[in-house]
């Protein structure tokens, strides 16, 4: 089994034996941008001294700055059913709470993505409970076909990444037909014993198959894998560690790691309270955790959801994370419900926000905020995408397309105040490109925009 529990707890151990030069060195090597060892990483996760600490903030956020710039993706969950056979002690779809549970018809749904089209969001989650008998996989290529096939005033979904149970290979070839983006799927916790108890009397309860899904993703053609750990089941030292063992296992057998890691932190639920979880994670030990992962895979997209209120986001935005959801609902039709009612929700959130809210908030800090789906339309997935990232030549394609759904979104969801901003930083930044060809390819761009002309990036 590639996570070894007794050599991740060794890791730990032997890295709190580290000097004030081990730490310094492991520094140098990250800002190098070839990740670092999984000792380098225990060692850093042992890290107390505060200036040390400050220090590895820095090279965190200069990798990521070298990397993504100030762009910023954005995105939305789309909860589709509530339904589901697991008892997660975390977890507020869990079997045994007793509430009406639902699932959205495909009227529904299209209810759903144009409230979503109309906030701007151009990518979805797509998330449901596990349930082979409410929730079938064909329930969820249905409504993956739903959501690409509906149309709003302006444009449509262009991307639909889908974090779904852990399933067969045969089942994720379908998921790859229907043309999903990324597949995400959280191991909750690397901990066997912890993983063990918190999955009681459910079809996740297998630590094992869980752990290997994202193999039989990839052996079912998807190239694109998001993973991460949910941060307060078990000591995070051990999860950031053994999360880095796996996007390595995935590297060597299939070329590929994660093509994104999300950070969530347990968060009060229906029938979750948080006093019987040990091992929560202080404000600062979850910026640490943010970091480490930057430093350790620095071409790893980040992902922090609004479970972080506007602070966090902020400070984890400058040293790591690289998307954010805005305008987010837990809960099945939870859009159409703002207005309407109540549903239930998998958790509670922090950030409240509009989308257009956090957009202004991203462009008065200083951030680039981007729509862009083109690598995935344009099939730049897997190990060519990454291939094109450590090259820096998707900083070519990036940029631009970041500046043109910013526009987009700017000229179709914007008021007076946005689209003066977003045209003041667009036009700054076209004056700071360096290729004559695409300066030009955005200058048109923008020009095709304005005209009502959409998907034309690169």
């Amino acid at each position: 089994m590639y996570i070894n529990h007794e050599e991740v707890c060794r890791l730990l151990e032997d890295g709190k034996n580290a000097t004030r030069d081990d730490v310094l060195k492991i520094l140098n090597k990250a800002r190098e941008k070839n990740g670092i060892s999984h000792r380098d990483i225990a060692v850093l996760l042992q890290l107390e001294d505060k200036e040390l600490l400050n220090e590895m903030f820095k090279v965190a956020g200069e990798i990521k700055k070298s990397i993504y710039g100030r762009r910023v993706v954005l995105f939305a969950p789309l909860y589709i059913s509530d339904f589901c056979v697991n008892n997660c002690v975390y977890c507020g779809y869990k079997k045994c709470n007793t509430f009406k549970r639902r699932k959205l018809t495909q009227d529904e749904i299209i209810e759903e993505v144009k409230i979503l089209e109309k906030m701007g969001h151009k990518r979805l989650a797509l998330e449901l409970g596990e349930d082979p008998v409410n929730a079938p996989i064909e329930y969820v290529l249905e409504s993956l076909d739903t959501i690409y096939k509906t149309q709003n005033e302006n444009g449509n979904i262009r991307r639909v990444n889908v974090n779904i149970a852990a399933t067969t290979v045969e089942n994720y070839k379908k998921l790859k037909e229907a043309n999903i983006g990324t597949y995400i799927l959280f191991q909750e916790t690397y901990h066997k014993p912890t993983y063990e108890i918190m999955h009681p009397h459910s079809l996740k309860s297998s630590y094992e198959y869980h752990l290997n899904a994202f193999d039989r993703a990839m052996e079912g053609g998807i190239e694109d894998v998001g993973g991460g750990v949910l941060f307060g089941l078990a000591d995070p030292k051990f999860e950031v560690l053994s999360l880095m063992m796996h996007n390595e296992h995935l590297e060597k057998k299939f070329g590929v790691g994660f093509h994104t890691i999300s950070v969530p932190r347990i968060r009060q639920a229906e029938g979750v309270t948080l006093e019987n979880f040990p091992h929560l994670l202080s404000d600062e030990m979850f910026k640490k955790v943010v970091a480490i992962i930057r430093i350790a895979v620095p071409f790893t997209g980040i992902i922090m959801s609004t479970r972080e209120d506007e602070e966090m986001r902020r400070d984890a935005l400058k040293f790591g994370v690289t998307q954010v959801s805005s305008g987010s609902s837990t809960g099945v039709g939870g859009y159409k419900q703002r207005e309407e009612g109540k549903s239930i929700e998998q958790f509670k959130t922090s950030d409240e926000r509009t989308p257009l809210e956090v957009l202004n908030w991203l462009l008065d800090e200083g951030y680039i905020p981007s729509y862009c789906t083109a690598c995935y339309r344009k099939g730049r997935t897997g190990e060519t995408f990454m291939g094109l990232a450590k090259s820096g030549e998707i900083q070519n394609m990036c940029e631009p397309n970041a500046l043109m759904t910013l526009m987009e979104y700017a000229l179709d969801y914007g008021d007076k105040e946005t689209c003066e901003k977003a045209e003041k930083l667009v036009n700054e930044e076209i004056i700071k490109i360096n290729n004559e060809a695409i300066r030009k390819f955005v200058i048109e761009g923008i020009v095709k925009l304005k005209e009502g002309k959409r998907d034309i990036y690169i």
